[in-house]
């Protein structure tokens, strides 16, 4: 088991370093193509956009052996990521987009495949600590990976990045084959059991998996929904150069670093819905404090932003493998990933057009959505619900429709 757990937490390095240093690589090399700003930013759209067909994408992982799909996408991927080779001028501007929907597309199967292996790998005990580390794992790269990619663009440039970024889901492909898998996968099914429905009424039908998962997507919705809020309080209201974000985003990185090292703990203690809800105030706290004219309130602020916003997405994939019938964890995993996600997409330009009204509207709505959100959830708790704690260490499969 603690073998399983040592690969798992290495390929969530591996795969973070090189998806976030080529993430920031193709914009700034749109830009040195073509000089257009808004180009460069549509790569970060196609990137975003195959999250929106998660639940088909998921569905494809039930009918297929998920551990030999997983595997092909990755050493796709790589070769995808190689094709960069050829890109000599503007003319090749289209590759890097190509590239950016691969990685998305990537994304999605990638992480449903995840989701729905490690059931297969590991207890149900140890699911909240290996996804915890997992997220501390990709929390970590997000410091690391970006800096270096940088300076290999600017030593060697965009060619040298892609060979080192193919190389990564090549070792990535490599350490899923040496994971052992201590609970046989299930078959593929004979035929389609309901469909992408079924999906849907595992993942919304109970509450040990609906509560979590709609926790995370207003956390994360909320937090596309404050992004420019935040750039206006540091630079109209705290009179600071914008340099001071990369400060903000590193001890918000450090909070989702230790946030994800104890968020395995208190699953099993509490269970997914608990911490889902306790992520959610954390994060409403730190929109909050961000409102405060004081910068180093501002930092605090972001590292508590950081410890509350992964505990509500490790916290709903939890749930969703320790709730869902092996046979759909692909097409649940997928629909999850999708409704976790999808909303950014609408909060990030909503957002964009509410800093017009100052910085602290964006960040007091999101705290205020955030804290109604988490006390519906614990408004809606039954004595029933008690699964939900024992849940994550037993195990349950589907409780009926409250």
């Amino acid at each position: 088991m603690r073998r399983n757990a040592g690969l798992f937490v290495a390929i969530s390095l591996l795969s973070g370093f090189g998806s976030t240093a080529m993430a920031l690589v193709v914009g700034i090399w749109i830009l040195d193509l073509t000089g257009s700003t808004s180009l460069a930013a549509l790569a970060g759209l196609c990137v975003y956009a195959p999250v929106l067909a998660g639940p088909w994408l998921g569905a494809l992982l039930d009918r297929v052996p998920r551990r030999p799909l997983v595997i092909a996408v990755n050493l796709a991927l790589a070769a995808v990521l190689l094709s960069l080779l050829a890109v000599r001028g503007p003319g090749q501007t289209w590759l890097l987009f190509a590239v950016s929907c691969a990685y998305g597309l990537s994304y999605v199967l990638i992480d449903a495949g995840e989701t729905a292996l490690l059931p297969a790998a590991l207890s149900p005990a140890e699911l909240g600590d290996v996804n915890g580390w997992r997220s501390s794992a990709q929390e970590g790269m997000k410091l690391v990976a970006p800096a270096v990619g940088a300076g290999l663009y600017t030593w060697h440039g965009g060619h040298a990045v892609a060979v080192l970024s193919a190389a990564m889901p090549v070792l990535v492909a490599a350490l899923y084959l040496a994971v052992r898998l201590v609970h046989t996968p299930p078959d593929p099914p004979a035929r389609r059991q309901g469909g992408l429905r079924a999906g849907l009424a595992v993942l919304a039908g109970q509450r040990a998996t609906r509560v979590p998962v709609a926790l995370a997507a207003v956390s994360i919705a909320m937090s596309g929904l404050t992004t420019a809020a935040l750039y206006a309080i540091v630079v109209t209201e705290l009179d600071l150069p914008a340099t001071f974000l990369g400060v903000l985003v590193s001890a918000q990185g450090a909070g989702s670093l230790v946030g994800g090292l104890i968020v395995g703990r208190l699953i099993a203690r509490r269970g997914p819905v608990a911490v889902a809800v306790a992520g959610t105030v954390l994060f409403a706290a730190g929109c909050l404090a961000r409102c405060l004219p004081w910068w180093p309130v501002t930092v605090v602020a972001s590292v508590v932003a950081g410890v509350g916003l992964p505990w509500t997405l490790v916290a709903a994939v939890t749930a969703v493998q320790t709730h869902t019938p092996a046979a759909m964890l692909g097409r649940v995993a997928g629909t999850a990933n999708t409704a976790m996600f999808g909303p950014i997409a609408v909060a990030i330009p909503l957002g964009s057009a509410a800093v017009h009204l100052g910085g602290r509207p964006p960040l007091i709505a999101a705290a205020v959505i955030c804290l109604i959100s988490a006390a519906v959830a614990c408004r809606s708790r039954r004595p029933e619900s008690f699964e939900d704690s024992a849940g994550a260490r037993v195990g349950l499969v589907v409780e009926p429709f409250p």
